[in-house]
């Protein structure tokens, strides 16, 4: 009897521990867990074509040797302006006015849902990427003229 006792506090520690564990470690990969909400663009390039891309990234490859690359997929626009860096996320931008500036690269004006704008750099050659009703289609960032994100 006397070791009964002895165990029954036991239990009803790690009984507790684990209610505690299963209360908290939920909220813990809610709160982690951020989900991307699918972004569907229509990228017009710089012939006048426009391709609808849903689940659209932008979409890089970064060189690690000669022979080896690291994909990314972002979903949002690296820019730059100023010395300012800048990742604008895709859900936030409501339309982008893109033009080629020569040996600088790729200046975009960003148009925010909140109506907001301003003129940036691109950062980094890359693509937008998605899924049209033709397969998979990368648009090349220098190609385009004009995304408005639905």
């Amino acid at each position: 009897m006397r070791q009964l006792r002895s165990i029954i506090p036991l239990k009803s520690r790690w009984g507790s521990m684990l209610a505690l564990m299963m209360t908290i470690f939920p909220m813990i990969a809610l709160a982690q867990a951020k989900v991307e909400r699918a972004i569907t663009a229509v990228v017009t390039d710089n012939q006048g074509v426009e391709t609808e891309l849903k689940n659209v990234v932008f979409y890089w490859e970064e060189k690690v040797s000669e022979t080896a690359f690291v994909p990314h997929e972002l979903h949002h626009l690296p820019v730059k302006r100023g010395s300012t860096f800048n990742n604008i996320p895709f859900d936030k931008i409501k339309h982008l006015d893109i033009k080629l500036s020569g040996t600088e690269g790729v200046n975009v004006v960003v148009t925010l849902v909140n109506g907001k704008n301003g003129e940036f750099t691109v950062t980094t050659s890359g693509s937008f990427r998605g899924d049209s009703d033709f397969g998979q289609a990368d648009v090349p960032v220098k190609a385009v003229s004009k995304v408005v994100m639905k």
